[in-house]
C-alpha cells in the first residue's frame, strides 16, 4: 500500500502507526516551516524593505533639504559630509549631526535637479 505526501499534507489529519515515517517527519515539520514562511512575509520582509528605504534616502541627502531628526528637531541641511551633516536649526545656529540621526526628509530642495 502507497502513501502519497500530498493528500497527508492536505487533509492534515494524524498520521497512525500505518503510515511510513516519513510521512510522520514531514507532518511534524510543516507546522514550524509554514510558522518561518508567515514570520518571514509578515515581518522580516517588510523590514528589510523599510531599511532600504531610509538607506537611500540618507544617501540622497543634499545641502537645502528640510528634515526632522530621530529626536524631534527640525532644520535645514546646509552641508552633507561623509557621515554626518550640518543642519541649520535657527538663525546662526548649526549643529552636525550623524546621518543615522535623520528621521524624515519633509522636503528636498531643488538645487541639482
Amino acid at each position: 500500500m502507497t502513501t502519497c505526501l500530498f493528500p497527508i499534507l492536505a487533509m492534515g489529519a494524524p498520521i497512525g502507526d500505518q503510515a511510513p515515517e516519513w510521512a510522520k517527519m514531514m507532518n511534524s515539520m510543516l507546522f514550524p516551516v509554514l510558522i518561518f514562511v508567515v514570520f518571514y512575509f509578515m515581518l522580516i520582509r517588510p523590514q528589510q524593505k523599510k531599511q532600504k528605504e531610509t538607506q537611500k534616502m540618507l544617501e540622497s541627502l543634499r545641502s537645502g533639504d528640510e528634515i526632522v531628526t530621530s529626536g524631534g528637531i527640525l532644520g535645514t541641511v546646509t552641508n552633507v559630509k561623509e557621515k554626518t551633516v550640518i543642519v541649520r536649526i535657527s538663525d546662526n545656529v548649526k549643529v552636525e549631526m550623524l546621518r543615522s540621526a535623520i528621521q524624515t526628509v519633509t522636503q528636498r530642495s531643488n538645487k541639482g535637479e
